[in-house]
């Protein structure tokens, strides 16, 4: 499989979404763990969103390979902005149920895709895919995300 961008598929976010969810995960100028494996938005959409991080030493295991916690990382983080946007603000979402299967090695930066596949009242599932710099596909994942709408 090789990477197929899906943001057409998805409907473009209202422009006051868009700018509020531009500058994830920097806001307010705090450092967010996503920071330090260098997770960046690429592009945002209804339900949508796919993000980049670069191959960085720091995020290697010892075989010289991207370590596999920071692939999960990477799939927990894309599906964040896709999940706020639909959202009410001040709303809270955690994970409550990440899946992951490993497909090669990653030895490249990476770019991944995440959407949304289902909102319930208090629980959205998702699903994101992660492809190296060659465009084949390294991760796919499923996440699941308990809400709680604001006070």
């Amino acid at each position: 499989m090789s990477f197929e961008n899906r943001a057409h598929q998805y409907d473009p976010l209202p422009p006051e979404l868009a700018d509020r969810w531009a500058y994830f995960p920097h806001w307010e100028g705090k450092r967010y763990f996503v920071n330090l494996v260098g997770i960046e938005v690429e592009e945002l959409r209804t339900d949508y969103a796919r993000m980049s991080m670069p191959f960085k030493e720091e995020n290697l295991q010892a075989a010289e390979i991207m370590h596999g916690g920071v692939i999960a990382t990477l799939i927990d983080t894309v599906v964040v902005p896709a999940i706020g946007a639909g959202l009410a603000e001040g709303s809270l979402w955690s994970t409550i149920e990440l899946h992951v299967l490993y497909h090669r090695p990653l030895v490249t930066d990476a770019v991944a895709e995440g959407w949304v596949v289902k909102r319930g009242k208090s629980v959205v599932f998702t699903q994101g895919e992660v492809f190296d710099a060659e465009g084949r596909l390294v991760a796919s994942g499923t996440a699941t995300y308990l809400v709680k709408p604001p006070d």
